[in-house]
């Protein structure tokens, strides 16, 4: 199966990618655990801002912005990751997503995740990322990541609060995943199946 991150950070390295690149790994392992096998596909919004702009202009995307706007599309689940700034998402990341267009998430399995300087900012979450997706009738995982800069240790490595918010996340995305893939899950095929009659004819004195 095909999982699209798609992470909003404007610097590079960001902790923003940090996070992003933590929930795909977590999701990818779940997934492995599970018996299936995924595919990653990392999109960095930062890259694509002056095509986003110019599709707003003109009306079309160009080559590189349609490619990366059919690859989300066509994904099988989304790790939608912004920066907060003033107590919302970057326009960055909504004007992606107004490119979109409103049908095209419909169904899609999508774990949303920000990072922030401050815990003040994540309910952010909840207030802005979860109503947009629901406009846009995606399936959010029940659990949302925030990461603050207090959340990251040395080295860019995650605290173990964000540790386990992360892991329970992402679970819950490969969860979503699977069910959606249920060839992967199907039990063996039972061998020497004994008709229910002849079993009848056994259990007759």
């Amino acid at each position: 199966m095909n999982l699209v991150v798609v992470t909003a950070g404007l610097t590079q390295p960001s902790s923003t990618r940090l996070l992003a690149d933590r929930l795909a790994e977590a999701t990818a392992r779940r997934i492995e655990e599970a018996g299936g096998a995924v595919e990653v596909r990392v999109i960095e919004l930062r890259d694509l801002a002056g095509d986003i702009a110019n599709t707003f202009v003109t009306g079309f995307a160009g080559a590189r912005l349609r490619d990366v706007i059919d690859a989300a599309t066509s994904a099988d689940g989304l790790i939608a990751v912004t920066p907060i700034f003033t107590a919302s998402y970057s326009g960055l990341f909504k004007s992606f997503f107004d490119v979109i267009g409103n049908d095209a998430l419909v169904g899609k399995p999508v774990l949303i995740a920000a990072t922030g300087g401050t815990a003040r900012h994540s309910l952010a979450l909840e207030h802005a990322m979860r109503p947009l997706f629901a406009y846009l009738r995606a399936i959010v995982t029940p659990t949302a990541v925030y990461a603050a800069s207090e959340d990251w240790g040395g080295d860019g490595d995650a605290t173990g609060v964000l540790s386990d918010r992360v892991a329970r996340a992402a679970g819950e995305l490969a969860g979503l995943l699977t069910r959606r893939h249920p060839a992967q899950n199907a039990p063996e095929a039972f061998e020497d199946v004994i008709p229910f009659e002849q079993q009848l004819a056994a259990l007759r004195p």
